[in-house]
């Protein structure tokens, strides 16, 4: 007999999830092994169950979805994120693929359509919400023009980028976002690398002259 698919839930509406894991209860081999409300809660019951599939909601208080299935995938890269979500802005859809989800899907979704996709996942078949691909296909249709190195920037990456701009260290860019240092360094690291920049300094200049520092 086959192992059940271990799901974990990550939603910060509790709600959501009691509905999610009544429903998922009712699918032939899918088994939810856990529930978390927040983005460090997820991180840790990962680590406690090893799912193969994380249902990811993306906005949250503290970690949003973005960070944590960034985080959570370089914990463990075989882990297979779906993305389940309200939202269909560029602002969202591009960070998380770029952080490593698998798959995209709306809350809209029916439930058949969200087992069948962690099915698909499971198999290593990535499944997108039709809008959200015919965002990525007309995004590859337009002509490429040039852009200045921020708009590379995540939504994370720019906020620390602002902080810097203000003069923050890291360790209050890690206290006024409620992330770990090592995130932060993580971020900046990415920041100067995106920008073409050597040093904090040079950033900071860098936001001030694009205006995307007060």
């Amino acid at each position: 007999m086959e192992q059940p698919i271990k799901v974990l839930l990550v939603d910060d509406h509790e709600m959501v999830r009691i509905g999610l894991a009544a429903v998922l209860g009712t699918e032939d081999g899918i088994e939810v092994v856990g529930e978390a409300n927040n983005g460090a809660e997820g991180i840790r019951l990962a680590q406690e169950y090893k799912p193969d599939i994380v249902l990811m909601d993306l906005v949250m208080e503290g970690m949003d979805g973005i960070e944590t299935t960034r985080k959570l995938l370089q914990l463990y890269p075989d882990c297979k994120v779906i993305v389940l979500t309200s939202y269909l802005d560029d602002a969202k859809i591009y960070p998380v693929l770029e952080a490593g989800a698998f798959s995209y899907l709306l809350k809209t979704s029916r439930a058949s359509e969200i087992a069948q996709a962690i099915r698909a996942a499971a198999k290593g078949q990535p499944i997108l919400e039709s809008q959200v691909a015919s965002k990525i296909m007309n995004r590859f249709r337009q002509p490429k023009e040039e852009q200045a190195p921020h708009h590379d920037l995540t939504e994370r990456e720019m906020e620390v980028l602002r902080l810097i701009a203000r003069g923050k260290s890291n360790q209050e860019v890690a206290d006024e976002l409620f992330i770990g240092i090592k995130t932060v360094k993580f971020h900046v690291t990415n920041i100067l690398a995106k920008l073409g920049v050597d040093d904090r300094t040079q950033a900071a200049i860098y936001a001030y002259k694009q205006g995307l520092a007060e």
